[in-house]
């Protein structure tokens, strides 16, 4: 059984969990033209008040799209029976109507645990749909053992990267393989948020039938899942729950799988013996996906949008998107717009960068030689000294040469300069290294590969 208790749910929350279904059955120009910009309002005759922008928008979705948004609104909240489509000059009419049952701007909801509760996990991030890399195998691989040996593997499961690399992917493929495979299993998934909230209200409640629902809820589960657990740091009163709540769950086999942005040690005034305990399990990180990997995600999320993605605009797109796969989808979901609108097929560099003008910015950060160094040491896991050392071992040749060569191809520096920051290196050797990597980059795609990444992971600063 999978669950999440709430005691109310705002309209807003009501109308973003229809949207996420219908992004997922609707063409995204549809979607993004029409559906995207409908506002909820309220809950009048046991239906949700959407306000059109203009009159045309309130036709069109009227006679073409309500069908569908009624459906599905139903299908993830039949406590509703539809939806009714106002304009803004509608708007104070229906306010003045609304159900007695709004209060405080949330719709109340009847949701015990012995009910029947929509899966919460969000169904397109399962292991199948996950890209793996270099990047993000070695999570891949430990969510996966864990969602198959729930408790006696991994446990806890710490998982931590910067935003948009995939952590909360991985914690819904888990969820997600459960949810098919092992139904009667009791998870719990929440944003440390949420988690924060409910501990609050435990600690300040004084109702017996507050606190043992919070217990049942956190104690009696199977699986805790918590996503952006970092955001503890600082909370003292709250650390000292979550520290029970996680020793009951350890001490009983119960599988706790937890995500951040930093690593447990990095994460500030957090309690040592929490920091301990998340210690105690497998913590592994997600790297930033390397160009050939980006390829790849967006041409796995343009399948999933029926979308046919050339090489040409894929390699466009990961070469200016090298932060994270969120701003990646963002520019393809710009592609995919443009290409509908203008009704012609984006194949090339040029009509992507026609069709992302707006959205990248030309202005690129000044860079210098130590910018370089730095970058590619972090890249290859060394430290600047290391490339500016005498050690010849080829875990570090290799990275240095990039350097020179980057630094020679992306700045106005003389030889016989770069040498000299390469502690003393005479002319020759700069014009090996140099030459070196020229030819490597032509013959060697692995080496193609690493040079383009850094190049836009210091073009796109």
């Amino acid at each position: 059984m999978v669950y999440i208790i709430k005691t109310m749910i705002n309209i807003n929350d009501i109308w973003k969990t229809t949207l996420d279904e219908l992004s997922k059955l609707m063409q995204v120009v549809t979607f993004e033209v029409w559906i995207e910009k409908l506002e909820p309002v309220c809950i009048y005759d046991n239906k949700l008040v959407l306000c059109a922008p203009t009159v045309i928008a309130k036709r069109t979705i009227e006679n073409k799209h309500q069908d569908t948004i009624d459906e599905v609104l139903v299908a993830v909240h039949p406590q509703l029976s539809g939806t009714v489509i106002i304009t803004e000059d509608q708007k104070d009419e229906y306010l003045n109507m609304q159900e007695s049952v709004i209060e405080g701007g949330g719709f109340v909801i009847n949701d015990k645990p012995a009910q029947s509760v929509k899966n919460p996990f969000t169904e397109r991030y399962t292991f199948d749909t996950f890209v793996k890399g270099k990047s993000n195998e070695m999570a891949y691989e430990a969510a996966k053992t864990v969602a198959q040996n729930l408790g006696t593997k991994f446990n806890p499961l710490f998982i931590y990267a910067g935003v948009g690399l995939g952590k909360t992917h991985l914690l819904n493929a888990i969820g997600n393989f459960i949810v098919k495979n092992q139904p009667k299993t009791k998870v719990v998934y929440v944003n440390s948020e949420t988690m924060i909230n409910d501990i609050i209200n435990y600690i300040r409640s004084s109702s017996n039938e507050d606190q043992n629902a919070f217990r049942d809820k956190y104690r009696s589960c199977d699986v805790l899942m918590v996503d952006d657990i970092q955001f503890l740091s600082g909370k003292t009163s709250t650390q000292e729950v979550f520290f029970h709540i996680f020793n009951d769950l350890y001490q009983q086999d119960k599988q706790i799988i937890l995500t951040s942005d930093k690593a447990p040690n990095e994460i500030p005034t957090l309690d040592e013996r929490i920091r301990t305990r998340f210690a105690s399990g497998l913590t592994l990180d997600i790297q930033i996906p390397d160009l050939e990997t980006r390829v790849s995600i967006l041409h796995s999320k343009a399948l999933q949008e029926k979308f046919n993605l050339s090489d040409d605009v894929a390699f466009y797109i990961a070469e200016n998107a090298t932060t994270n796969v969120r701003e990646m989808e963002g520019l393809l979901k710009k592609i995919i717009f443009y290409s509908s609108l203008t009704n012609h097929i984006i194949d090339t560099r040029e009509l992507a960068q026609e069709a992302l003008k707006d959205s990248l910015s030309d202005k690129k950060g000044t860079i210098d030689a130590i910018d370089i160094v730095e970058t590619v040491a972090k890249y290859y896991k060394l430290s600047a000294q290391d490339l500016f050392g005498q050690r010849r071992t080829k875990n570090i040749v290799e990275p240095r040469m990039i350097a020179i060569y980057l630094i020679n191809e992306l700045l106005s520096m003389p030889l016989a300069a770069i040498g000299d920051m390469f502690g003393g290196r005479d002319h020759s050797t700069i014009i090996h290294a140099r030459n070196k990597i020229t030819d490597d980059i032509r013959e060697d795609k692995r080496i193609k590969i690493v040079v383009a990444d850094l190049k836009n992971m210091l073009l796109n600063r």
